[in-house]
């Protein structure tokens, strides 16, 4: 199957199994070969090889292109280059699998590759080696390296940095297949925040859902970095799957704008999913006391700081605040065993609500 002219996309391991394929197959013949075919844990895949070097009778480098496809992602575009050498087989092993320039290494306990290797996971690892094994010479193993001369620079974009890798990107993929418009990729990589923090003893988990929140906490809080977890927009993930894995409590700190949502049951913050964030400040300064004049120039604020400005005038800011964290742990607690903390900031960093230990 060709992915040309589709909606979907391939996985950075299956354009790094595609080189490596194309790499050995240069060693063993004298094909000019523009487009290999490997196998993914889905389907077979057609990808397009750009350049092939046979630098030696035992060793060729071939290199690819990840094709841009309908989907926001940092790692299109890239040169992925497989290295492989053809050498004599010394042990049981036939296919060593290693990084070169631009691929992460692992800092970090917790994740799926230990401390030192090269950040190639496992299904990836696993399609190298399907796809290699068949074409390998009897008492002949082979060496393959996946470099990404662009991987270094990339790799500080991604979630790579929080999750102790470094020097480069993370060669991933489950299907081999990228799906269009799926954020399950962005999903995966912010789990494994919680796995570092969980195989560093860290139980008092710190949720933020972005940078702004990260830096505000480390201000405000008696944290560490390690103990902050960005969440994005996945509140509520994030929460199951720290649950799932044992972590009992929390503090969700963040601005009122993101973290009111939710108050009203809201656990995905995506803008383009669902917002409420007027209307649930509008319920909760009504049960306060505020009057119709001041619920309507509540409506017809931009902003939620906007909207303090009118609180603090009416001197209901902090009541409201209080209110809406006391919604946010009862919907977090009426779906997921935690104890939680919310702390809830304005843009400034000053916290709105007093009620948290």
């Amino acid at each position: 199957m060709s992915l040309e002219n589709t909606q979907n996309g391939v996985t950075t391991g299956s354009v790094a199994t595609a080189t490596a394929l194309s790499a050995l197959k240069t060693i063993l013949t004298d094909e000019d070969i523009s487009v290999v075919q490997i196998k993914t844990p889905k389907e077979i895949i057609d990808i397009e090889i750009i350049k092939n070097e046979k630098i030696s009778n035992n060793l060729a480098k071939s290199i690819a292109i990840k094709h841009p496809y309908n989907d926001p992602d940092v790692t299109v575009n890239l040169d992925i280059i497989a290295t492989v050498e053809l050498l004599d087989k010394k042990n049981n092993e036939t296919i060593l699998i290693t990084g070169g320039d631009g691929v992460g290494k692992v800092t970090k306990p917790g994740l799926q590759i230990p401390v030192g290797g090269y950040a190639i996971n496992p299904v990836p690892r696993k399609m190298i080696e399907n796809n290699l094994k068949p074409l390998i010479p009897k008492g002949k193993m082979v060496k393959v390296e996946i470099s990404i001369p662009k991987g270094k620079e990339i790799g500080k974009k991604t979630m790579n940095p929080r999750l102790g890798i470094v020097d480069g990107i993370s060669i991933l993929g489950t299907t081999g297949i990228a799906r269009s418009m799926s954020s399950q990729a962005y999903k995966d990589s912010i789990v494994y925040q919680i796995d570092v923090a969980i195989a560093e003893n860290l139980d008092n988990l710190v949720f933020v859902p972005g940078n702004i929140g990260e830096k505000i906490a480390l201000e405000k809080l008696n944290v560490s970095k390690e103990q902050i977890i960005q969440t994005g927009n996945y509140i509520g993930f994030m929460f199951e799957k720290a649950a799932e894995k044992g972590v009992k409590n929390f503090t969700l700190f963040g601005h009122i704008g993101k973290l009111v949502k939710v108050a009203g049951g809201i656990f995905n913050t995506k803008h383009s999913i669902a917002d409420g964030r007027c209307e649930i400040i509008i319920t909760y300064a009504a049960l306060n006391g505020a009057n119709k004049d001041v619920l309507k120039e509540i409506y017809n604020s931009k902003t939620t700081d906007d909207i303090y400005e009118i609180l603090r005038r009416e001197n209901l800011d902090e009541k409201v605040s209080n209110d809406i964290a006391d919604a946010i742990k009862l919907k977090c607690k009426d779906r997921f065993e935690i104890n939680l903390n919310v702390i809830l900031v304005d843009m400034q960093g000053n916290f709105l609500n007093t009620n948290f230990d």
